[in-house]
């Protein structure tokens, strides 16, 4: 099975309502979407150019690529459609894999199931073939295969992430209720910031928001920060690709880059934690780092963005502490910020509120299952000026 330079079906996963910024990564690398859909993309490519999505997106979770459909009514079923692939043309003898899935089938009372049975058809295959068996486990960072299974309509994958992309390696130090990486550029990709003009984000907590700011105005790409990929644990898998297209991402950087982003916080500990992990990302020297309530936070004259990621509580019922921030946010933004775009990024409608100024877009977004916005408010200087929409 020659998957490294057979163009199939691949599916790019992501987070709820990231797709339209996934969307614009892919076209963007050069690529041709087939379909889209709320939770991702489909394209039809080999596990070789899979190699440079892996690397080059900021804002996706798996890639998988697409082995075989079929029908199975239930697990023997299951288990004898898997066994036909030529598993020992894909998975080392002496490897190991894992499986994963999204199993919707009346007659699995638990996915571990489902997951047994193509580990089963995969080991009983190989040993048939090699007289050996692979080991198997729970450990996502070697070779990942992914089962799709809703009713009778079943898919096998090769994944070819394995530990997800969302997460971009930075943060050794999450600190408190982060922000996931790939939810935090794709809010930055939202509020079209160009890259060039100051970004501020007071509230930093661990920095995910400045750093990933950062990332995208440097070019700095998330394969940067990542040796290990489940496509190097595939049979076929070949070593000068994977180097080629990482020589890439660093010929790519844009080291004359230097945009004004400050990042503040009240909390002493919450700046050393993001310090360290701007460090690990190898942008700590692009990000002006601040001790202070929000309403110091320095702020440039030229205009740019300012995006806040404040903490917004339970949905049911606000807190008093938290309606006062949020006022005193709307109006440090109409008094201190004339002249940007400013964001507030909340899961709670109620306390949004009472920041006092009226939003000119309200981009839906989720953090985990939360229901959240990104609200944008035009903070004008002078004459109102029309900005170009790129995402409703």
């Amino acid at each position: 099975m020659e998957v490294f330079n057979t163009p199939n079906k691949v599916i790019i996963t992501c987070n709820k309502r990231l797709s339209p910024y996934l969307q614009q990564e892919v076209k963007e690398l050069g690529f041709d979407i087939v379909r889209a859909f709320p939770t991702g993309v489909e394209l039809k490519v080999s596990i070789n150019d899979t190699i440079k999505l892996n690397l080059n997106l900021r804002t996706a979770s798996q890639i998988l690529y697409s082995l075989k459909e079929f029908t199975a009514n239930n697990p023997t079923e299951l288990y004898e459609e898997l066994s036909q692939i030529a598993w020992e043309e894909l998975i080392q003898f002496d490897g190991y894999f894992s499986v994963s899935s999204n199993v919707d089938n009346e007659t699995i009372s638990t996915p571990l199931f489902a997951n047994v049975k193509v580990k089963d058809a995969i080991v009983d295959r190989i040993k048939e073939k090699k007289g050996m068996r692979p080991n198997s486990g729970p450990d996502n960072n070697k070779a990942v295969v992914h089962l799709y299974w809703k009713d009778d309509r079943a898919e096998i994958f090769l994944d070819t992430s394995g530990e997800t992309l969302a997460k971009h390696g930075y943060r050794k130090i999450p600190g408190k209720a982060p922000m996931l990486e790939a939810l935090a550029a794709s809010t930055i990709i939202a509020s079209k910031w160009d890259g060039n003009s100051p970004f501020v984000n007071p509230m930093c907590g661990s920095g995910t928001l400045a750093i990933e700011a950062a990332l995208i105005a440097t070019n700095r790409k998330p394969g940067l920060l990542r040796m290990n990929y489940s496509f190097m644990h595939f049979i076929g898998y070949d070593e000068t690709v994977f180097f080629q297209e990482r020589r890439v991402l660093k010929d790519q950087i844009n080291k004359k880059a230097a945009p004004q982003i400050i990042a503040s916080d009240i909390s002493e500990e919450a700046i050393n934690v993001s310090k360290m992990n701007a460090r690990t990302a190898g942008v700590e020297q692009l990000i002006s780092f601040e001790v202070c309530d929000f309403a110091e936070t320095h702020v440039p004259k030229e205009g740019g963005v300012i995006l806040f990621n404040p903490e917004y509580g339970e949905r049911l019922g606000t807190h008093s502490k938290l309606e006062i921030t949020y006022k005193r946010m709307g109006d440090f933004m109409k008094q201190e910020c004339k002249g940007y775009r400013g964001y507030i990024f909340t899961g709670n409608p109620d306390l949004a509120k009472k920041i006092g100024l009226r939003a000119s877009r309200r981009i839906e977004f989720y953090n985990g299952k939360l229901d959240c916005r990104l609200l944008e408010y035009e903070l004008y200087e002078g004459t109102r000026e029309k900005t170009k929409v790129l995402y409703e």
